[in-house]
């Protein structure tokens, strides 16, 4: 791993980025330590993370506002993707960090430093998506991750944090690893270590307990442009207020809560639990939007590149070929994916019960079994004899 003088360190505020600063400066010789705190919503007070970063001896503690972005440019190409991991996951965390990669990068050319740094491990996804994003982006920076090669436990990153005035956390800590931003909440540790163990309810933050949900169904209509989620009931939103509105929304009826055994890109299991409201109920309501307005054949083929889409986002390959020609191709398949669907929310459930677009396929005159109905019942039989033409001459051949 090549040492560095001039660093910029992704900064959470946690023990392990904390320690990252007395470790990277007295351990690997680094000079000076610039720390980035992105605000993708996770609803910590950064200004603390700001000052706690200074005190810990970095020589300056960057907060910077993404969340806008992370939407726009992220989050969204994702639900046009209809993302899913695993055909579970809506890759909330996934998304954040190329994002992250990115202005690491940008403030280390503005400020001449010569690495950037994180604090993630060896077994995670994370350092993955960090390292090669830097290394698409610029492949001469260098990358360190004290944490994935200093070999203490928490206990230990804790005792040496205390060595240069950092402080142990106040009270006792939670047994569990969370992320959190705007698309949702990654719950992790402790007892859901055990996959037969059910999640306690401490554990949730976004959603409701179903005991506690509403007794009563909420409706609620979101409108689509190109696959793009633009308002809720009518009502133009901006990209962060319509994320926010649907989790708080979504989450009050219980909806957006994922256990799942997944299978991590450094080919370990482990079991995930997550928070993703509004993220389930878009990606749900632009699938089936797609279905009104897409050909068949356009439908079904789609579905393979989201499997690939989803695969690569994953595994940290947002800036790859791959992964631009198949923005290409999702883009081209949005242009005439606008119109509104309607969903009722209603213990655990978001339930599509409705949808409509100026650029619908569905043909009342084809599709109705009334008086009304136009379709030339007396041409099926020629077209049931061709398409089956293959299936009578192999059968009356093969045997």
């Amino acid at each position: 791993m090549g040492r560095a003088k001039k660093v910029v360190l992704a900064y959470s505020g946690g023990v392990d980025t904390s320690v990252c600063i007395p470790y990277l400066k007295q351990e690997w010789g680094v000079e000076e330590i610039i720390t980035l705190a992105a605000d993708l919503g996770q609803g910590d007070e950064l200004e603390p993370i700001r000052a706690k970063a200074l005190k810990s001896g970095a020589s300056e503690s960057l907060v910077m506002d993404v969340k806008d972005t992370f939407i726009k440019d992220y989050a969204f190409g994702a639900i046009q993707a209809n993302a899913l991991y695993e055909n579970r996951y809506p890759l909330g965390t996934a998304l954040a960090r190329p994002l992250i990669a990115k202005i690491l990068v940008e403030v280390a050319e503005k400020y001449g430093a010569d690495a950037i740094a994180h604090g993630c491990t060896g077994k995670g996804n994370d350092q993955v998506r960090f390292d090669v994003s830097t290394a698409a982006l610029k492949p001469d920076l260098k990358i360190l991750a004290p944490a994935r090669e200093w070999g203490m436990s928490r206990e230990e990153t804790i005792a040496y944090g205390e060595r240069f005035g950092i402080p142990a956390p106040v009270k006792k800590s939670s047994p569990y690893s969370i992320d959190k931003n705007l698309l949702g909440r990654s719950i992790e540790a402790g007892v859901l270590e055990d996959p037969a163990m059910e999640p306690p309810e401490e554990i949730y933050e976004m959603t409701k307990a179903i005991a506690d949900t509403p007794n009563e169904p909420e409706y609620i209509e979101i409108g689509f442009v190109r696959g793009i989620p633009t308002t809720i009931n009518g009502e133009p939103k901006n990209p962060v207020e319509l994320i926010e509105t649907l989790n708080t929304t979504a989450g009050n009826h219980g909806i957006g809560r994922i256990d799942m055994i997944e299978n991590r890109l450094v080919g370990i299991k482990s079991r995930e639990i997550y928070e993703s409201p509004a993220m389930i109920v878009l990606i749900n309501a632009h699938r089936d939007l797609e279905s009104l307005t897409l050909t068949a054949d356009v439908t079904q083929y789609k579905r393979g590149i989201e499997q690939t889409y989803t695969q690569i986002v994953y595994n940290g390959l947002w800036y790859s070929p791959l992964k631009a020609a198949l923005d290409a191709f999702i883009q081209k398949t949005q242009e005439r994916v606008s119109g509104t669907v309607r969903l009722k929310l209603f213990k655990g459930n978001a339930t599509i019960v409705g949808r409509r677009s100026e650029n619908t396929l569905y043909t009342p005159d084809l599709a109705t079994y009334g008086a009304e109905d136009q379709f030339d019942h007396k041409a099926a039989e020629g077209f049931i004899y061709v398409w089956g033409l293959p299936t009578r001459v192999w059968s009356q051949t093969g045997q």
